[in-house]
């Protein structure tokens, strides 16, 4: 399920520093790294981590090369726990999925985003990504992302502790629209 962004007070500082975010990313393209659940997508999901999975603890040479972002993230979300920049290669798919165990939900702010068929799913809703804008969701519904375009697609993402940021509980249609995880079994 999707979250109102507003309902979150760091989403503002986000959105308002998201070029100088984007240009540090673009500072360590040539450093990006396979994430390493291959069987989720096969080939074209790459990262460079800033905060540790999953205690959120400093990657320091990452977080030396992107000073902004990690004081960014460090500031305005000091309960976060996984941090770091993650791409998406033209023609990736990210299989359905549920996210790791935990009271975390998930941000996305949009670096460099193609236009074209290039989304995320989270329980029935899809929703693109837009450069400079902040989604935010609870991973532990089933979620899948795609970029069918010819362009990669970055984002910064976070999983924080919301209850632990000031933020509401609701999503921001008023209704669940799927499973959570801790009712289904994994595979």
């Amino acid at each position: 399920m999707f979250h109102l962004p507003t309902a979150f007070s760091f989403t503002a500082a986000l959105e308002r520093h998201w070029q100088a975010v984007r240009d540090e990313y673009l500072g360590v393209c040539d450093a990006l790294m396979d994430w390493p659940e291959r069987q989720l997508y096969g080939e074209g999901w790459k990262v460079f981590g800033l905060f540790d999975l999953p205690h959120g603890r400093p990657i320091q040479a990452n977080v030396a090369r992107c000073p902004v972002t990690a004081e960014l993230v460090a500031k305005h979300m000091p309960t976060h726990h996984a941090a770091g920049f993650s791409v998406m290669k033209p023609g990736t798919r990210i299989r359905p999925h549920v996210g790791y165990q935990g009271d975390l939900l998930r941000c996305h702010l949009g670096l460099e985003v193609p236009a074209g068929d290039c989304a995320l799913r989270v329980g029935g809703e899809t929703r693109q990504w837009q450069p400079g804008r902040v989604l935010v969701f609870d991973d532990h519904f089933i979620h899948e992302a795609w970029n069918l375009t010819d362009e990669d697609r970055a984002i910064l993402l976070i999983d924080f502790v919301p209850s632990q940021i000031g933020s509401s509980k609701g999503n921001d249609d008023g209704k669940r629209d799927a499973t959570p995880a801790a009712s289904r079994s994994e595979s």
